[in-house]
């Protein structure tokens, strides 16, 4: 049976990036504009708070400790156990426009941001690669607001969406290179009722949206053709992660900030939300390699 908990009273600005640790059993998830990260128990119990000086889009946990933080000026590595953040690559140096948001690293342990226009208006954001050598290279350029990257069960799919754009793009991934090649449309939201956010791939191979202004989850078969939706208590729904022992549990963020001058209705807007029950189980998430 479906069930939608509230985890906790924590309300988030701008709630995104959730990421569930299987090493840990822990999520880890962010609040872009508090700008910092959390973390907790899969009950919601042991919760942790480390703020960092810029906005912040997502971030990556390393193999060897600590994370990669994908903030507002580039990438940097974030201490767990100082607090300390220190500039691993700027992305956009000298221009204040864009920003970094949201990743993910692919099964081979490379992680992928990209970055989005601060005023979501304009094609100034890209995608970028960070390698386990530190190195960063651009996939893809002329992105709105970069959202949702993830990869199907065999790494040889990259999907992400541009928000600003109403579109799920799909690549192939050269799970050797770090190459994409073959953009496509994968899913058009053109005529649904919000826009593309985070995402990620079930252990069946299907893509799960975060339907942003909507409240809603979309399931996606790998043809792109709608195979489900559910319903969430809150229209300002940011991303999803699934996670707990089993991976079978979708850890939902949300946002309290207004959007566009309005201000949401809802008192749990910005809230964590756990979803049980949905019958489906999530695949383990790597950690960054470098």
């Amino acid at each position: 049976m479906l069930r939608i908990e509230l985890m906790g009273d924590q309300r988030d600005a701008l709630g995104e990036g959730p990421l569930w640790d299987e090493e840990e059993q822990r999520l880890y998830w962010i609040d872009s504009y508090g700008p910092a990260v959390f973390s907790c128990r899969a009950d919601g119990s042991d919760h942790r708070r480390w703020t960092v000086p810029e906005p912040i889009g997502s971030l990556a946990l390393r193999r060897d400790g600590g994370a990669v933080v994908a903030l507002r000026s580039g990438f940097h590595a974030l201490d767990f156990a100082t607090g300390k953040v220190s500039l691993i690559a700027a992305t956009h140096p000298g221009d204040l426009r864009p920003r970094l948001n949201d990743g993910k690293v692919d099964r081979q342990g490379r992680f992928l941001a990209g970055s989005m226009d601060f005023e979501e208006r304009d094609g100034v954001g890209k995608l970028f690669r960070l390698d386990p050598d530190l190195s960063v290279h651009t996939l893809d350029t002329g992105i709105v607001c970069s959202n949702g990257p993830c990869f199907s069960p065999d790494g040889g799919t990259l999907y992400f969406a541009d928000t600003g754009r109403a579109v799920i793009y799909a690549y192939d991934y050269d799970t050797e290179s770090g190459i994409v090649r073959s953009r496509r449309v994968f899913a058009s939201f053109e005529n649904e009722r919000g826009l593309p956010d985070g995402a990620t791939v079930d252990a069946d191979g299907y893509v799960w949206s975060c339907e942003v202004y909507s409240g809603r989850l979309i399931r996606f078969d790998p043809s792109g053709v709608i195979d489900r939706v559910v319903g969430l208590p809150v229209q300002s729904t940011t991303s999803l992660t699934f996670g707990g022992p089993n991976l079978d549990v979708a850890f939902v963020t949300s946002m309290a900030r207004p959007h566009r001058g309005a201000y949401h209705r809802e008192r749990e807007a910005g809230g964590l939300f756990a979803v049980h029950g949905l019958g489906v189980r999530g695949l383990p998430e790597p950690r960054f390699n470098g």
